[in-house]
């Protein structure tokens, strides 16, 4: 075995060893019989949440297992095949590639045992606003929606839109939708600020450059175990008719809601389920993790106030999409960079979203 290859099995093996020693394949195993014999319980959906809270944790269990054992076995599996490929005299470029796969799914699960803060497992609802730019910046709020929307079919992951404002010429106002999965808050929660799109102008009759922003706002799904608790008597319900681009999404009655929080003026809006009571439950979730979100706010500045804390908050303006003069698309605060924006443009983030939890995690550990 060539002595590089023997030093990168070396290296990979010293990184899942500690994967392992985080995820614990044995606590696992066990979890997964625990929740495997609820799962049989006859009276398991006597309790429905009770129940969805079961076979979701179920799923994830089964699938960290899963994930963390095979990569151990095609770990283990390489060095034989990197010998018997060298005895017999064969090309070891198909070996090569399964280290390059097998090291990119190392490194993949690695980053997801740095998601350990308290709201990294919860699914994640994600606010776009277009900024300074006129039209382009409208146009460009929705490229980032459909951005994200992109990496998330990638990857099996629903999504559901709640509300979307449409601007008058093109592209949107603002969008807010939920991206269903476990890990998706500590995932997305990297991409929240302002992000910058500096390209020719579509809309320019004269093509001219033009500078545009939108700013993205991650927030954790609200559950029951959170207190978060919002008496009627602080809420303004709005109710009026669902608009858009035209066709069967648009609804004739009055269904869609709007929330005003009285104590903090915070206004939620949701016009995408058929009926008005769907589109005031959906709201009040947004709602809801909006509060949230402030309340975490208020404490971390609290504690940074008494010298507990340290970058509490990190880069409004966060990355730049440049289309012209040159192609790149660069983080401001990790320096990563691709040279191919329409690949990160189709969902192709990965890269970036690694960068920015291990750019976290480096803050964090410094603070």
């Amino acid at each position: 075995m060539r002595p590089e290859i023997s030093a990168e099995l070396s290296e990979l093996d010293s990184t899942l060893t500690t994967i392992e020693k985080i995820l614990n394949p044995e606590e696992l195993s066990d979890r997964v019989r625990e929740l495997e014999a609820q799962a049989a319980d006859p009276g398991l959906w006597d309790n429905p949440d009770h129940a969805q809270q079961v076979t979701s944790e179920l799923s994830h269990v089964q699938a960290e297992l899963r994930k963390v054992t095979e990569l151990r076995q095609r770990l283990d599996d390489l060095p034989i095949m990197y010998e018997l490929s060298e005895e017999e005299g064969d090309d070891t470029s198909l070996v090569d590639e399964e280290l390059a796969d097998l090291r990119a799914g190392i490194e993949a699960l690695e980053v997801k045992t740095m998601l350990s803060g308290e709201y990294d497992a919860r699914e994640a609802v994600i606010n776009i606003r277009s900024g300074a730019g006129g039209v382009d910046a409208a146009d460009w709020a929705e490229m980032l929606m459909r951005m994200y929307v992109r990496w998330a079919e990638k990857h099996g992951h629903k999504v559901d839109v709640y509300d979307i404002s449409y601007a008058e010429e093109a592209g949107i106002k603002s969008a807010t939708f939920v991206v269903h999965g476990d890990y998706m808050y500590g995932q997305l929660s990297v991409e929240q600020g302002a992000h910058r799109l500096v390209r020719i102008s579509p809309f320019d009759n004269q093509g001219r450059r033009q500078t545009s922003f939108a700013e993205v706002e991650v927030l954790p799904v609200v559950e029951q175990v959170d207190s978060i608790d919002i008496p009627d008597s602080e809420v303004r319900v709005d109710v009026y008719r669902s608009s858009g681009p035209g066709g069967q999404s648009v609804n004739t009655t009055d269904s869609a809601v709007r929330l005003t929080h009285i104590p903090t003026g915070i206004v939620v809006t949701c016009q995408n389920e058929k009926s008005q009571i769907q589109n005031k439950a959906s709201a009040m979730r947004v709602l809801q993790a909006k509060l949230l979100e402030k309340k975490r706010q208020e404490e971390r500045a609290e504690m940074d106030a008494l010298g507990a804390g340290g970058n509490a908050s990190w880069g409004n303006q966060m990355r730049s999409y440049v289309l012209h003069p040159y192609q790149m698309v660069k983080d401001l605060r990790t320096n990563y960079e691709v040279n191919d924006p329409s690949k990160v443009l189709d969902g192709d983030i990965d890269g970036l979203l690694e960068a920015g939890i291990r750019w976290r995690m480096a803050q964090q550990q410094e603070s």
